[in-house]
């Protein structure tokens, strides 16, 4: 079991899910006025592939979206775990 798979929530450990295809995250410190999310999933595309559409932002803004494009949903879900991993090492945490 490693920390990286599970998050804090509450003082108490949340396991993710082993192949999530939707995260969404928040960032909150008040002190230095930060409230940020980032959602992450996977959709099928038209062409039997698969796409990770990113959202980002201030909390209450429409923020900005990004899409990356995958030839199937394993590498889209690599690319997902690879940057819920990053997030989560930034202070993200998962919102329920």
């Amino acid at each position: 079991m490693r920390l990286n798979d599970f998050t804090v929530r509450d003082g108490a450990f949340l396991q993710l899910a082993l192949f999530p295809d939707a995260v969404s995250l928040v960032r909150v410190y008040p002190p230095r006025n930060t409230w940020r999310y980032y959602d992450l999933s996977i959709q099928p595309d038209l062409f039997g592939g698969a796409a990770l559409i990113r959202r980002w932002g201030r909390i209450g803004t429409p923020g900005k979206v990004r899409l990356d494009l995958f030839p199937d949903a394993g590498a889209a879900a690599n690319q997902l775990a690879r940057l819920l991993r990053q997030k989560l090492k930034r202070g993200y945490i998962v919102r329920s």
